[in-house]
């Protein structure tokens, strides 16, 4: 799995570091979306708009039209709010990625895809013109939205028909050799197969013996913002020889993310974790709204052209035209966590292309996006309170407390410390939301609970911490024009995208009443105001199960999932009849397969050779 951080630490905006800065988009053929060409999405798949599959693709029919809305534009808040505090929560979907690490230093099984990070930092008031104008333009929350108000990127790749040409070469900045590499061309609007496009980035590793192979096994990151393309060479050594032997693992890049097509909503570093969110109390609302209507402002400047494309549905759209390119009749696959609902939404929309799909610790679209947030945050609470129970039994060992309250006050000390001033050690400065991705590693995985400890007793000590994963997400090496704010732009772009959400501030001043009593740590981030509260209306209707004419599938997770809770694999296995659940009584996320349990993979692995699901209720 994949592990995004970043730093969002000043008063003054963002950290800017040497390796960062906004990518500017690629000079192109000169010609701009105006109104005729992005017209609204649909509403209903049921009303106006009616979607098709045919055979390669599918096609939307619409009519009537939507109307259009205008957005005030604001003032942006960028550096001017001071220190408060704050805790972050990190964006926990994704893939797994096996690291390995010295026996000196611990090992890591596998890394995180996404974090949670709690970073106190104390409050200081905004001035009084300052929270009077933040809650004249928030009161309402409603907010209309044009898209010709916004400049709009000109094509980087001359249109093609689309899937049609495929072209393997090297994978730019991937290290294996046999991993191989092309685009498929698929339609931004996919009600107009015909107009405009952009292009999908996939990899592609040959199923190992040729005369026992089955087909394609397509595999992508979560977040969503995770990249896709260097994950087969990742899942290849995890999977089982009789897996290799049978499928070519197909990686991709959803739409917007790194090699395909990429959008940046104009900040110069990403968020920590990839992920935008606050911390709020009732107080700071107001304020909060603002930045976040800022935000989401401000990506309608720099992406306006995309922000109306970034939903789930299209992405399972684009997934089934590169089934198409590929020249396979169905596709078989692999996601994890949000990737794993990306899985349920195309089998809804797709179900006569489903071969074998293995959806693991899927995030269930049903939920999405608001309801999930506030479900999970029990979890975090839960997954905090186990990491500082571990700790403190072995307190000889790590020294940061003799009760689990006791290491949460260590931690908890070092973040308020860092928000003071940033903690230099060897000749790093740590601040809050640095520390705070380490408390997350701690919570998220139970075979990471020694070295997040270590690392936190070793930054207290002034001794330099072993941590064998980047503190903030970079675009990828070798890959050029990807700009500095890739997985946070598209990852909130998902989010919005796939809505609904609250658009007024009553709705989120009392969720924040609730879950800041019932869940201290985690509920004032979750419950708090984000960007799509003032996102342009999305009409691409979310896509929501049951998938009753897809065949069944296989869902496997974890028990004790911080990330993504039970609930969510219970109710995606639910809502696609004939689906089996296995599950494992373990601390982890996205089991299959980096977690290693025999009897997991075997129950996967067998079903993707063979094509039968086990018995119901199978516990590993």
């Amino acid at each position: 799995m994949i592990m995004y951080f970043t730093i969002r630490s000043s008063p003054a905006g963002v950290l800017r570091t040497a390796s960062s800065g906004t990518s500017k988009p690629a000079p192109g053929s000169g010609h701009t979306l105006g109104r005729k060409d992005v017209r609204p999405l649909c509403r209903s798949v049921r009303g106006p708009c009616q979607g098709r599959e045919h055979g390669e693709s599918f096609t939307w029919e619409c009519r009537g039209r939507a109307s259009d809305q205008r957005v005030r534009p604001r003032r942006s808040v960028r550096g001017g709010r001071p220190w408060r505090a704050r805790l972050l929560l990190i964006s926990v979907c994704g893939m797994r990625q096996r690291a390995g690490v010295g026996a000196g230093a611990s090992r890591i099984a596998a890394v995180v895809a996404g974090v949670a990070v709690v970073a106190s930092m104390l409050p200081a008031p905004p001035s009084a013109a300052a929270a009077a104008s933040a809650a004249a333009g928030a009161g309402a929350g409603a907010v209309g939205f044009s898209w010709d108000r916004y400049p709009q990127e000109p094509l980087r790749h001359p249109p093609r028909p689309p899937g049609r040409d495929l072209r393997w070469g090297d994978c730019a900045g991937v290290g294996d050799p046999a991993l191989r590499c092309a685009e498929v061309t698929v339609p931004l609007d996919h009600r107009r197969p015909h107009g405009r496009t952009i292009t999908i980035a996939i990899s592609r590793l040959p199923a190992t013996d040729p005369a026992r192979r089955r087909g394609v096994l397509l595999t992508t990151g979560g977040g969503p913002g995770g990249p896709g393309v260097p994950l087969p060479s990742t899942l290849a050594p995890l999977l089982s020889p009789e897996v290799r032997a049978r499928y070519d693992l197909i990686g991709f890049d959803m739409r917007f993310v790194e090699r395909s097509t990429p959008i940046g909503c104009g900040q110069d570093v990403e968020e920590a974790g990839g992920y935008w969110v606050r911390t709020a109390t009732p107080a700071s609302l107001p304020a909060d709204a603002a930045e976040a209507r800022a935000y989401a402002r401000d990506c309608m400047r720099a992406a306006g052209w995309a922000l109306p494309h970034a939903t789930t549905a299209n992405a399972a759209r684009d997934m089934d035209v590169i089934r198409a390119a590929l020249g396979e009749e169905k596709i078989s696959y692999l996601g994890g966590s949000y990737a794993g609902m990306l899985g349920a939404v195309y089998a809804v929309l797709f179900p006569g292309r489903v071969d074998r799909f293995v959806l693991d610790s899927p995030v269930d679209p049903n939920t999405a996006w608001r309801p999930y947030e506030l479900a999970r945050t029990p979890a975090f609470e839960a997954g905090t309170a186990a990491f500082a129970a571990w700790t403190a039994e072995r307190d000889a060992t790590f020294g940061l407390g003799g009760t689990a309250q006791e290491v949460t006050g260590a931690v908890s000390g070092l973040i308020r410390r860092a928000a003071t001033a940033p903690i230099v050690v060897a000749g790093h400065a740590w601040t809050p939301d640095e520390l705070g991705t380490l408390l997350v590693a701690g919570i998220y995985d139970e075979r990471t609970f020694g070295l997040v400890a270590a690392a936190f007793a070793d930054i207290a000590a002034g001794r330099e911490p072993f941590v064998p994963f980047p503190v903030r997400p970079l675009p990828p090496a070798g890959v050029p024009g990807v700009p500095a704010d890739n997985h946070t732009a598209t990852n909130i772009a998902y989010r919005c995208g796939d809505g609904p959400w609250p658009r007024g501030l009553g709705d989120y001043r009392r969720d924040l009443a609730s879950y800041s009593v019932r869940y201290p740590l985690f509920g004032p981030a979750n419950a708090n105001i984000t960007p799509c509260a003032f996102w342009p209306r999305i009409e691409d209707e979310p896509v929501r199960l049951p998938a009753r004419r897809a065949p069944g599938v296989l869902v496997t997770a974890a028990l004790r999932d911080v990330a993504v809770p039970m609930a969510n694999s219970r109710a995606v296995a639910a809502g696609i009849p004939g689906s089996r659940l296995v599950t494992i009584d373990a601390h982890t996320h996205a089991p299959y397969p980096a977690f290693g349990d025999a009897c997991l993979n075997g129950q996967a692995d067998a079903f993707l050779t063979t094509g039968t699901l086990p018995p119901a209720g199978v516990a590993c």
